[in-house]
C-alpha cells in the first residue's frame, strides 16, 4: 500500500512516482492549489493537490485533519523561496496523481495545540500517541531495547522467560492477586520481580540471565512509578557485587553513548552512610554542589547543648547548609525555607547570612548571632567555606531527621535556583546499605529484600547487634533517580533462615511463602548476584521528562486506573459465581 515512507524521501527521489500512506496533518486550500502534509511514523511530507486535475481535487476538498488515505504522485523540488527548514522533506514536495480515502476524520477530542487535561490525553491515548513526541519516546525505547539486547547476548547472558502467574510472597509491597477457577479459595500473585525465579534459574546451572520482564506492585503512585512496569533484571553465578557493576555501568554507558552521544566517565562509588551524610538522600542527584556540612565538633560547649536541646547520651549532630545564592534570599524567604523543614521533627533551625558592610568585611545577619562568639563563628564560616552573599542554614537535632531535613532543603534550594545544569550527568553507585532497618517497635526488616547477604563479615560481627549489620548490595542512581537495584543473593541455606527469623517469618511461613526457595538451596546453589534496572525510568531519563507515563504506550493515572478501557472494571456475578466469588459492598 506504500512504496515509501513520508519521511524518507529525498533529492534522490526527484520525478520517481511514488505511492503514501498516512494522515493529512495539516490543510491549506489556496483556492487553485490544495496542499497538505501528510504524515506517517517516520515524519510529514507536502503533497500538491491542483485544479486543473479536477476529479482528485474534488476529492481533496473532502479531507479533514487526521483522515487517513493513500496518495500516488511524483516527487518534485520546491523553489529556492518554497523551501522549508524546518521539515526534514523540506527541499521536495509531491505532485498527486491520484488519491484514496481510506477513513475521513471526525473532528478529534483532543487538541494538539493546546495542553489537555490528562484524563483526556489517557481516555484518547491512542490519538495522543499521534504526537511527535510521544511517539519519539516510543521508538527511543525500542532502540534501548534492542542495545540491551544486543549487549547482553554478547556478555554470554541468556534471555529466559518467568511466569508470570506465581505465588504470593512478601517482597516489600502489596501483590495483585489473580483468583483461581480450578483451585477454588486460592490465588495467584502476579509478580513483583522474577526475584525467586532468577535465583532458581542460578541453582539450574543458567550462569547468567537476563529478561526485559513485566512486574507489579499494588502501591501507592507517583511521577516516577506505576502498578505495571517493566525492568531489566540480571542475575550471574560466581560473580561478585563489583564485577555485576561493571557489566551494567558497560551497558548504560553504552546506551548514553548510542542514544544521546554522550560519554560517560566512570561512575564513582559512595557508601550509603556517606551518601546520607554528605546528601541526606540514598539517591542524591550530583549535580547540585552543595554538601551537608557537620559542625557539631565547632558547637561543642555546654551552653550551646542546652540552646540547642542537644542531649549528648543520644545520636544528636548540628549540620548546616551553605546556599551561594543566599544573596537573592530575605529574612522572610530565608524564615520559610526553615519553616518548611521543620516538619521533620528537628529541634532547632537558624540562619547566618554574610553580607558585606562599607569596609569590605563580612557583616554577619543571623537568628543566633548573639549565642555564637566571634571565634566559633569564624570556625564555622571556615569550615563551611562561606563568602560574601552565602547563606548558612544550620539545624539541630537527631542525626536521622537533621541529614534528611538538610537532604529535602538541598533539592527544594537546588531545583528553585536551577544551581546546576539540566543536560548533564551524574551517575554513581551506592553500596554497603544496612542489612535491616528497625520500626518504633524494635521490629527488624530487609532494607532491599530478604534473599539480600551480608558483607563479608559482618554476619559474625554484629550478630548481637544488628543495627550495624551491613548488606552486600549496590543502587545505581543518575540525576538524584534511583534507577536500579541489587545485591549479592544468599546462597546458604542456614543464613536464608536466620535472615526470615530475624525479619519475623516464623518456621511455618517459611515454609509455606519460600519452601520451595528453601528447598531448592540445600542442592549446591552457587554463589550468585544480581540487578533489575528500571527501564521505564532510564527511558524517562533519556527523554528529559519527569513522568514516566510519557514513555510508556498505555499507562494508568495515579489512581491505578485505566481511562482509555475504563479498567479495572465489575465484573459479572456469573464470572465471580465460577470463583466463588462474594463481593462485601460495605
Amino acid at each position: 500500500m506504500r512504496t515509501k515512507y513520508c519521511g524518507n524521501i529525498g533529492l534522490i527521489d526527484l520525478n520517481k512516482s511514488i505511492i503514501l500512506s498516512g494522515w493529512v496533518n495539516k490543510i491549506r486550500n489556496f483556492g487553485q492549489f490544495i496542499f497538505i502534509d501528510l504524515r506517517d511514523y517516520t515524519g510529514t511530507i507536502q503533497i500538491i493537490f491542483e485544479l486543473n486535475n479536477s476529479e482528485i481535487f474534488q476529492k481533496a476538498l473532502k479531507l479533514k485533519n487526521e483522515s487517513c488515505i493513500q496518495v500516488t504522485g511524483i516527487v518534485k523540488k520546491r523553489n529556492i523561496k518554497n523551501i522549508n527548514s524546518k521539515m526534514n522533506t523540506g527541499k521536495i514536495e509531491i505532485l498527486a496523481k491520484k488519491i484514496n480515502i481510506f477513513n475521513i476524520s471526525e473532528p478529534l477530542p483532543i487538541d494538539y495545540s493546546n495542553n489537555n487535561s490528562d484524563d483526556i490525553r489517557l481516555k484518547y491515548r491512542y490519538l495522543d500517541l499521534r504526537q511527535s513526541i510521544l511517539f519519539k519516546n516510543l521508538k527511543i525505547r525500542n532502540e534501548v531495547t534492542y542495545l540491551i539486547r544486543n549487549f547482553m547476548t554478547k556478555k554470554k547472558f541468556l534471555d529466559i522467560e518467568t511466569p508470570l502467574l506465581t505465588k504470593s510472597t512478601p517482597e516489600g509491597a502489596r501483590d495483585y492477586l489473580v483468583p483461581s477457577r480450578n483451585h477454588i479459595g486460592k490465588f495467584y500473585a502476579l509478580p513483583q520481580s522474577p526475584q525467586l525465579f532468577k535465583q532458581l534459574l542460578m541453582i539450574s546451572g543458567i550462569d547468567r540471565y537476563y529478561q526485559i520482564v513485566k512486574c507489579f506492585r499494588d502501591e501507592d503512585l507517583r511521577s516516577d512509578r506505576q502498578p505495571e512496569f517493566t525492568q531489566i533484571d540480571i542475575e550471574a553465578s560466581f560473580l561478585n557485587a563489583k564485577k555485576i557493576r561493571n557489566i551494567v555501568e558497560q551497558l548504560i554507558k553504552k546506551i548514553w553513548l548510542k542514544i544521546l552521544n554522550i560519554h560517560l566517565k566512570k561512575f564513582p562509588v559512595i557508601t550509603y552512610n556517606e551518601a546520607i551524610k554528605r546528601y541526606g538522600s540514598d539517591k542524591p542527584d550530583l549535580r547540585n554542589p552543595m554538601e551537608i556540612i557537620d559542625i557539631s565538633d565547632i558547637i561543642n560547649k555546654i551552653k550551646f547543648f542546652d540552646f540547642f536541646k542537644i542531649n549528648t547520651l543520644k545520636n544528636k549532630t548540628i549540620a548546616l547548609l551553605c546556599f551561594s545564592q543566599g544573596f537573592k534570599l530575605s529574612r522572610k524567604k530565608i524564615n520559610e525555607y526553615l519553616s518548611s523543614i521543620n516538619k521533620f521533627g528537628i529541634n532547632k533551625s537558624f540562619y547566618i547570612k554574610i553580607l558585606k558592610d562599607d569596609n569590605n568585611q563580612n557583616n554577619i545577619i543571623s537568628s543566633i548571632k548573639n549565642i555564637l562568639d566571634k571565634k566559633t563563628l569564624n570556625k564555622i564560616l571556615t569550615k563551611s567555606n562561606a563568602k560574601i552573599g552565602d547563606v548558612l542554614f544550620i539545624v539541630a537535632g537527631e542525626e536521622n531527621i537533621v541529614h534528611k531535613s538538610l537532604g529535602k532543603l538541598r533539592i527544594k534550594l537546588g531545583n528553585d535556583f536551577l544551581i546546576f545544569k539540566k543536560n548533564i550527568w551524574a551517575p554513581l553507585w551506592i553500596i554497603n546499605f544496612p542489612m535491616f532497618k528497625k520500626n518504633k517497635l524494635g521490629v527488624f526488616s530487609s532494607i532491599h529484600h530478604p534473599f539480600t547477604a551480608f558483607k563479608k563479615n559482618h554476619e559474625n560481627k554484629f550478630s548481637r547487634n544488628l543495627d550495624y549489620a551491613m548488606s552486600d548490595s549496590y543502587d545505581l542512581v543518575i540525576n538524584g533517580y534511583e534507577i536500579g537495584g541489587g545485591s549479592v543473593r544468599i546462597h546458604n541455606l542456614e543464613i536464608q533462615k536466620k535472615v526470615f527469623n530475624i525479619i519475623g517469618i516464623n518456621e511455618k511461613d517459611q515454609k509455606e511463602k519460600f519452601g520451595f526457595l528453601l528447598e531448592a538451596l540445600k542442592y549446591g546453589a552457587p554463589p550468585h548476584a544480581g540487578i533489575a534496572l528500571g527501564l521505564d525510568r532510564i527511558i524517562m531519563l533519556l527523554r528529559n521528562t519527569d513522568n514516566i507515563r510519557d514513555v510508556i504506550a498505555f499507562p494508568k493515572t495515579t489512581s491505578a486506573s485505566c481511562p482509555l478501557t475504563n479498567a479495572p472494571s465489575i465484573i459479572e456475578n456469573k464470572n465471580l459465581n465460577e470463583l466463588n466469588i462474594n463481593i462485601n459492598k460495605k
